[in-house]
């Protein structure tokens, strides 16, 4: 929460080299990257179309769904933390954030990325990593009673926010609830089938 103890009075030099870091580092689509390089062609082509690692799952390779999943989710970490070193963690903040834009928007691919759950998750790591730990009991704990892995996610983020609020870190929340937001809007065709009782639930096969 280091961040909010900041006066949060940067240049807007600074806040633009976060963000530029975060983007290009966010906006690597792991997801591609790993299937092509296993000779599993597009994984576009394939699913929902997401580069994410759900759909990377639907190749049938965990192994590779696991690491672009942790990839996912590093290269926010990894945003936050390098411009934290040279810039602060206010900085650091703007940086997780503009790495998730970057995965839901990647240059490199016409703009159509994920939908944001692991580099949420690696941005809480960058700059509340005890959050992390809060993040994973609510999705577990959704998980267990529904067996919906969307569902998981979307109650996960809701609570983030509001527990980095009550935790005194009210502008790092205010990111992150803008985080939420905008992945809830990515998730839309999921939450139109989870209202629907359509939706796929954990170890579902098809």
């Amino acid at each position: 929460m280091g961040a909010d103890l900041m006066t949060w009075q940067i240049t807007w030099q600074i806040a633009l080299a976060a963000a530029a870091i975060g983007y290009l580092l966010g906006s690597i689509p792991f997801g591609l990257i790993l299937t092509r390089a296993a000779g599993l062609g597009d994984v576009r082509s394939i699913g929902s179309g997401n580069i994410g690692a759900t759909n990377v799952l639907r190749t049938g390779n965990k192994k590779l769904a696991a690491a672009t999943l942790l990839l996912d989710a590093l290269k926010a970490s990894a945003a936050a933390w390098i411009v934290s070193y040279f810039f602060g963690p206010e900085a650091a903040v703007i940086a997780g954030f503009f790495a998730f834009i970057g995965h839901l928007f990647p240059v490199w691919i016409g703009f159509k990325g994920g939908k944001g759950v692991a580099t949420y998750i690696g941005t809480l790591l960058g700059v509340a990593p005890l959050m992390v730990l809060g993040f994973a009991a609510v999705w577990l704990g959704v998980a267990f009673l529904t067996r919906y892995s969307s569902l998981s996610a979307l109650v996960a983020m809701l609570v983030i926010p509001v527990a980095l609020w009550i935790l005194g870190a009210e502008k790092v929340a205010a990111i992150m609830a803008i985080m939420t937001a905008i992945s809830y809007w990515k998730h839309k065709a999921n939450i139109s089938r989870l209202i629907s009782g359509t939706e796929s639930k954990i170890g579902a096969k098809g």
